[in-house]
């Protein structure tokens, strides 16, 4: 009996294992992709800047990357995402802060090739003071944005 058992158990474990797998792959976003510069294909945003997906989609759930073009003095108000993610400078320089108030003196430059990370619900604002700046943004969605009210 208790080999009949064990058997029972292990085949369950087995399944449940597999199952498990299966969803896991099921979430993912990620697809094979190949984007040569030219081929970025950007749309204007509501905020007067412009994105294009590179990768995945930062509204379901699964690994995402998409790149944003700031124009030159666009300031990214206090906001926080629920997911991790990394940001690298693409071009230009941005100046990033990380806090639930926009402060200037809080906000280090970070030239072309920069990395800055924000885990998940970190406050943190933008400014492309100098000049445009494109950026690009690889986290796990799903993703959102929160804004944080301006404190008076």
């Amino acid at each position: 009996m208790k080999l009949y058992v064990s058997r029972v158990a292990c085949t369950c474990t087995a399944t449940l294992a597999l199952f498990a797998v299966s969803v896991f792959a099921q979430s993912s976003a990620l697809e094979p992709a190949r984007l040569a510069p030219d081929e970025l294909k950007w749309a204007p945003t509501p905020t007067g800047t412009q994105r294009a997906n590179l990768a995945g989609d930062d509204k379901k759930a699964g690994m995402y990357a998409y790149r944003a073009r700031f124009p030159v003095n666009f300031k990214n108000q206090p906001h926080f995402h629920p997911d991790d993610r990394i940001v690298t400078v693409i071009s230009g320089t941005l100046y990033v802060g990380f806090g639930e108030q926009f402060d200037e003196s809080k906000m280090k430059a970070l030239p072309a090739s920069s990395i800055w990370t924000e885990p998940a619900k970190q406050p943190h604002f933008v400014w492309a003071k100098d000049g445009e700046v494109v950026i690009q943004v690889i986290g796990n969605g799903p993703s959102a944005v929160t804004l944080i009210p301006p404190k008076h």
